[in-house]
């Protein structure tokens, strides 16, 4: 029997609410394969800061650097209450790149995924959706502007001024490459690389790097597409894609419309895989405005369960059957707020219930 040490960061906002769903489905897999988990609960974002004075307190990096893998909730809260915190401690800066940092998860993996049966969620019309939308999106996520150097002042004119250094090396470039041909080559064989070398130097040399790292993938047909037109044809012809890859800022922005066209970032889990950790999260934000209503949408953060149980635990046929565990709550009528209004024909149902309905159909699979 396999046994694994599991970090639950989980977070602000509905981080927690979402997260007991996901301990759920965590303990009936285990009573479903012989595998075991030791989950450990330990602070981190905002909650963290109030109750440690921390951040990514040293008692929460003790338990992530013991762990197999790290399950995270969404981090952060509205702007008033972020301004009680020091800038540099504010959970994105304070929790979320140190924590990128320390594992060097530089491969981000985010799902945008609607099959037809299901395309009504989406804002978009019928024949835009066509049979359904499946793309993974693949983000680098340690570097670039995010990650270079930051300086703020007040320069000899006395002109208050910020200075962000947005910065790749080859090999940070080649690692993330790497990892999109090859994802590609198991799919479609079609690689969209996003860029904006019109403008910026740092995307004439990821294009330079991904021309000689595509020479080991020859069966990979690549695109390339600048990132403006790329935003514009997730909107306007969403099915052309498959496989893309893009730097860290535009994997942000990029995913998050990519959460808009399924109707919901509550449908965006991920996975953030370095060379010896990885940690999974939902792609949306921690939401402080329903936190304790039990509204929030959970399948994000029970999707990034079924990531880590293929990427970090080798148990892609469990994976397969919580997706299809999941999207049979759907299929079967039901859906929390986020994605219906009274009258859509829907029966809209509270997070605890959308849980418990996941649980029930995974149950009920064939192990």
């Amino acid at each position: 029997m396999n046994s694994y040490k599991i970090a639950l960061l989980d977070g602000d906002g509905i981080g927690p609410e979402i997260m007991t769903e996901a301990v759920k489905v965590l303990r009936l897999i285990e009573t479903r394969n012989p595998v075991r988990f030791e989950l450990t609960h330990t602070p981190f974002g905002a909650s963290a800061w109030f109750d440690c004075g921390n951040a990514f307190p040293d008692a929460t990096k003790a338990v992530c650097d013991a762990a197999h893998a790290i399950l995270k909730g969404p981090i952060g809260l509205n702007h008033e209450e972020s301004k009680k915190i020091p800038v540099d401690q504010q959970p994105e800066r304070g929790a979320l790149l140190p924590l990128r940092r320390r594992y060097n998860t530089y491969a981000n993996f985010r799902p945008v995924y609607l099959p037809k049966a299901l395309a009504h969620f989406s804002p978009l019309k019928p024949e835009v959706i066509g049979e359904g939308v499946d793309i993974m999106i693949i983000r680098e996520l340690v570097g670039g502007l995010y990650f270079g150097k930051k300086e703020m002042g007040v320069n000899a004119a006395g002109k208050r001024y910020v200075n962000e250094v947005l910065e790749y090396d080859e090999d940070q470039i080649r690692a993330i490459h790497q990892v999109a041909l090859a994802t590609a080559q198991k799919r479609k064989k079609v690689l969209h690389n996003i860029h904006k070398s019109n403008v910026l130097k740092s995307s004439v040399l990821w294009n330079e790097v991904l021309e000689e790292v595509r020479k080991d993938y020859p069966e990979v047909k690549v695109e390339h597409i600048l990132v403006d037109a790329a935003a514009t044809y997730l909107c306007l012809k969403p099915t052309m894609f498959d496989v893309m890859v893009m730097e860290n800022m535009f994997g942000d922005i990029l995913s998050d419309q990519g959460g808009g066209i399924l109707g919901s970032l509550g449908l965006m889990p991920s996975a953030c895989i370095g060379p010896q950790k990885a940690y999974y999260e939902p792609s949306h934000g921690s939401a402080p405005d329903i936190a304790g209503k039990n509204i929030a949408n959970p399948y994000s953060m029970i999707g990034s369960v079924a990531m880590m149980l293929e990427f970090s635990f080798n148990m892609p046929k469990e994976a397969a059957n919580l997706w299809q565990a999941m999207q049979s709550v759907f299929a079967a009528g039901f859906s929390t707020a986020d994605l219906s209004k009274p009258g859509s024909g829907v029966t809209m149902i509270s997070t605890r219930d959308f849980g418990d309905r996941v649980v029930a159909a995974l149950a009920a699979m064939p192990v």
